[in-house]
């Protein structure tokens, strides 16, 4: 399946829906993943962020994480298969040709 960068991304807020051109570039997708797409990662070029897309992980997981510091209602954890590490260095490779550090 290809992928482009310049997406259009839908973002629904309470109060309206709005839409967001995005330099989006994917990066990779877990190799394993069959139809359901995900986990994947991808370089937004305008905010200069590695942007990720993983299993939501549980009570549990969270519980551990907790234990280092709060996790702020804008954010989550997520879990990603370690067979990923080859794509997440590739996103870090864009984030420092991005001089992103």
């Amino acid at each position: 399946m290809a992928r482009q960068s310049g997406i259009v991304v839908k973002i629904r807020t309470p109060d309206l829906l709005r839409e967001a051109l995005m330099a989006l570039r994917f990066i990779g997708i877990d190799p394993e993943t069959g139809d359901d797409e995900c986990p994947t990662v991808w370089f937004d070029d305008d905010a200069n962020e590695i942007v990720v897309q993983g299993w939501k992980a549980g009570q549990e997981l969270r519980a551990k994480c907790l234990e280092t510091g709060s996790i702020p209602d804008t954010e989550d954890v997520v879990r990603l298969p370690a067979r990923m590490v080859p794509i997440l260095r590739s996103a870090c490779d864009a984030a420092e040709r991005a001089d992103v550090r």
